[in-house]
């Protein structure tokens, strides 16, 4: 079970002293997070794509690429990339290229985004997300699989005798992950490919979690690439821990009041209905360890803990509390009873041959 930190980015005002970082103070936060991220010994860093404000992870290789260069065993991913406005050309180069420079510590997580104002910016139609996401991926999946390509599609100009360059590392591509809320149809194309279904549930109430996880695995199966109690599941989670549960919530508080996306609801209210963990380390744990009832065998889980106005200083103690009391608890509890189906990146490969 791979264990890490995805962050989106957002410059929020603090919600104690309204202060707003700089980008490059931003960016730097984000950085120091995964510096400390590996020291703790959690396994990822990944983070978002937008292109609006109030966030800073418009380039994510490049940033992600900044990353690599300050760690040494840390898996480094995408929380996602918008494999609808991004051109798969584009994808395929930066990401073998980030892949060489890690030394294969690279996966990527797709998905269409939030934001619809993006898709006209790049010169596309929100009304055509899905058709996008289907083409592009196919397109991508070729680029890094066969040279000498010769492509025509419908959303961009055709290709003749094309190879994306570099090749991927040792031939093997990065691991994708699908990324979606909400969509089903994204956990039919993880499933078709046998590629890993990630659902970030932060905002979703577990049932939901619960039919679009079991959509993937019984496509997953259907598509015959293992046992559905096999296929590749990832989950996102949002967690605020202090040693009392009541510090952990009234400090939250702050941070939770000040956004809008938690709908007017108390924490209590919200930690009701969705995976939210608000309280002390035991109480994050069994809220955590619950997300198998309705989720089975997890892979990856990612939690977030910058967002929102959360001091660069706060996210560093939640992401210790994180690494010396819960997630050791996780890793012993949480182990799938199974490998998955197929392997989650040759980077597991790199990253053990860099810890002996």
């Amino acid at each position: 079970m791979q264990i890490g930190i995805f962050s989106i980015g957002d410059r929020t005002p603090d919600a104690v002293t309204c202060r707003v970082p700089g980008d490059t103070e931003r960016l730097e936060q984000m950085v120091d997070l995964a510096v400390t991220t590996e020291r703790l010994g959690l396994d990822v860093f990944a983070i978002g794509e937008h292109h609006n404000p109030p966030f800073v992870t418009s380039s994510q290789s490049t940033l992600l690429a900044f990353i690599a260069a300050q760690t040494r065993r840390l898996l480094l991913s995408t929380a996602t990339t918008l494999i609808t406005t991004n051109d798969p050309v584009k994808i395929a180069e930066d990401f073998a290229v980030l892949q060489h420079l890690s030394k294969g510590r690279t996966d990527i997580m797709l998905g269409r985004g939030n934001t619809g104002p993006v898709y006209p910016w790049f010169g596309r139609d929100v009304r055509d997300a899905l058709p996008l996401s289907t083409e592009n991926y196919a397109l991508l999946r070729r680029l890094w699989t066969e040279e000498n390509i010769d492509w025509t599609g419908e959303y961009r100009s055709s290709l003749t005798s094309f190879t994306s360059v570099p090749r991927p590392l040792n031939g093997t591509p990065p691991f994708v992950w699908h990324g979606s809320v909400r969509t089903p149809e994204v956990a039919e194309q993880a499933a078709y490919y046998g590629d890993g279904y990630f659902s970030n549930h932060i905002f979703a109430p577990p049932a939901h979690t619960q039919r679009m996880v079991q959509l993937y695995r019984e496509r997953f199966e259907h598509y015959g690439h293992g046992p559905a109690e096999h296929a590749i599941v990832g989950l996102g989670a949002q967690a605020f821990i202090r040693p009392r549960s009541q510090d952990a919530r009234a400090e939250y508080g702050s941070y939770f009041a000040g956004t809008p996306r938690f709908g007017g609801l108390s924490i209590g209210e919200y930690s009701d209905r969705t995976p939210l963990a608000v309280g002390s380390p035991q109480e994050v744990i069994d809220k955590i360890l619950a997300y198998r009832s309705y989720a089975g065998d997890i892979h990856r889980l990612l939690f977030t803990i910058d967002a929102f106005g959360t001091p660069a200083d706060v996210a560093q103690e939640q992401l210790h509390i994180l690494g010396t009391d819960i997630v050791p608890v996780l890793r012993r509890e949480m182990t799938p009873a199974a490998p998955p189906a197929l392997p989650l990146a040759h980077a597991e490969r790199v990253v053990a041959e860099a810890s002996n």
